[in-house]
This record gives structure tokens, C-alpha cells and sequence, in this order.
């Protein structure tokens, strides 16, 4: 296991935390309805684009993992 392996693990790690984090904070504000209809509907679609690029994130990290071995 190498050094490189260890902080390109760490770093996606960190950046998943800080979306799911984003989306957390999203959720709830967007669960409490207590803004206007055109704010909701474009939180609604950040959380939607938050939790594709977390899902990039992963996929991105797999696929390096995988190929360099």
C-alpha cells in the first residue's frame, strides 16, 4: 500500500463528507418548507446534482483503484 494510495483514499473520503454534509443541511432546511417555492425547487435541484457528483466521486476512486494496480 503506498502513500499515493493512502491520500488519494483520504482525499475522496473527506470529499464525500463534505457533500453528504451539503446535502444534510439541504435536506433539512428543504423538509421545513420555510422559504419561497423558487428557492425550494432550486435546492431540490442541488441535492439532486450533490448526490451525482458524490456518486462520481466514488465511481472516479473505484475505477483508478481498479486500473493501477
Amino acid at each position: 500500500m503506498s502513500i499515493e494510495f493512502i491520500g488519494q483514499t483520504v482525499q475522496v473520503i473527506g470529499e464525500v463528507m463534505i457533500g453528504i454534509t451539503a446535502i444534510m443541511v439541504h435536506r433539512r432546511v428543504w423538509k421545513e418548507h420555510k422559504i419561497n417555492p423558487a428557492v425550494y425547487k432550486e435546492m431540490q435541484r442541488e441535492q439532486i446534482v450533490g448526490i451525482l457528483g458524490i456518486i462520481l466521486l466514488v465511481a472516479g476512486y473505484l475505477i483508478q483503484i481498479i486500473f493501477n494496480r
